[in-house]
């Protein structure tokens, strides 16, 4: 026992840093941050499936596929495009290279851009599907924190996006080639400085409010997109603290880093589209499916129901229309013409 203390006075408790994030099969690189982007595409597309099934009738996992055939690479585009647009001076810094900025697979997707761009993929989606775009954003709200989750762990295996120094005994151990510089000093960390895991922070606070998602969305069977709105506040609430805590290169506004006013600024805004949306469609739609005639009137049935309503104006009103009236008169006036016989002034003149 004696020597076991001693030898953790030495070395001291962490999260070691894995070894490798890059491996070759004939020469093509398996880098371990698109496997993590990928496993957490595939898990998201399963959990989605699943629930867009049981939550409201109409649904079908085909159209989850269809849709995230549109969604998944206007997520990546979008996400890759906030990161280069928050985090600039790799790319466009006096040291950057703007060639590296199409580098996806060296990490770095920004999840607000994925978001917001992977909706427009879904909007399309669903369009395409005839799927209401509220019904798959609830089914989604949870799945997407499961995917963030487990795309964290790239960031494990990339070795970045980690916090400040900290003596906790989970701190992550880092490499010396990926040592961030200190700003106090403009030195690099010293080896054997352990830092946050941020990463890990992230990676239990999304499963965590994942499980949370689920359960309120069971117990009062939310709807109409609020489900996907208390997805954004509970991210934002916990991307909020974690950020604060990064020290890696970012755009600060106001001495705060731009993620963290962007979760203030959108968390905000989605815990009003919560309540505001709780208030005016309180409940669960019923049917996964777009109405016939939800986004235009259906012109298909305008040419059928026009000669009925015309007919029926007079009776509605409570008195005839004088068109109709008069023509009633008149065919009724030529029919006994015809029956009276031929005009006697007209004879005559023949």
């Amino acid at each position: 026992m004696t020597a076991l203390a001693a030898l953790g006075t030495v070395v001291p408790a962490a999260i070691p840093s894995p070894p490798q994030h890059t491996w070759y099969l004939g020469g093509f690189p398996v880098r371990a941050y698109a496997l993590a982007i990928l496993a957490g595409i595939v898990v998201a597309a399963w959990i989605t499936a699943r629930r867009f099934v049981r939550r409201t009738a109409g649904g079908t996992a085909d159209d989850v596929l269809e849709i995230a055939f549109w969604a998944v690479p206007f997520g990546i585009v979008g996400g890759r495009l906030y990161h280069v647009i928050s985090t600039p001076d790799p790319y466009w810094g006096p040291d950057g290279d703007p060639v590296r900025a199409l580098y996806v697979w060296e990490g770095g997707l920004g999840i607000w851009g994925a978001v917001a761009l992977g909706a427009v993929g879904a909007y399309i989606g669903c369009r395409r599907q005839n799927v209401r775009m509220p019904v798959f954003a609830d089914a989604i709200a949870p799945a997407l924190l499961v995917a963030q989750a487990v795309g964290r762990l790239g960031n494990w295996f990339n070795q970045e996006l980690f916090g400040a120094p900290t003596t906790l005994p989970w701190g992550l151990r880092i490499d010396a080639a990926y040592l961030p510089v200190d700003p106090a000093t403009g030195l690099r960390y010293a080896e054997g400085t352990l830092f946050h895991p941020t990463f890990l922070y992230e990676l239990l606070w999304n499963l965590a409010m994942a499980a949370v998602i689920v359960w309120v969305d069971r117990r009062f069977r939310l709807g109409h997109g609020r489900v996907f709105w208390l997805y954004v506040v509970l991210y934002t609430l916990g991307r909020g603290w974690i950020e604060a805590l990064r020290i890696d290169t970012a755009e600060h506004v106001l001495g705060l880093r731009l993620n963290v006013w962007t979760s203030i600024v959108v968390g905000l805004g989605a815990l009003a589209a919560f309540v505001l949306i709780g208030r005016l469609r309180p409940g669960r739609e019923t049917d996964a499916r777009r109405e016939p005639g939800q986004d235009a009137p259906d012109a298909a049935s305008e040419p059928a129901t026009a000669g009925t309503s015309a007919a029926s104006e007079g009776t509605a009103g409570g008195e005839p229309a004088a068109d109709t009236t008069r023509d009633v008169e008149e065919k009724d006036d030529q029919r006994s013409a015809e029956a009276a016989g031929p005009d006697p002034g007209t004879a005559a003149r023949a």
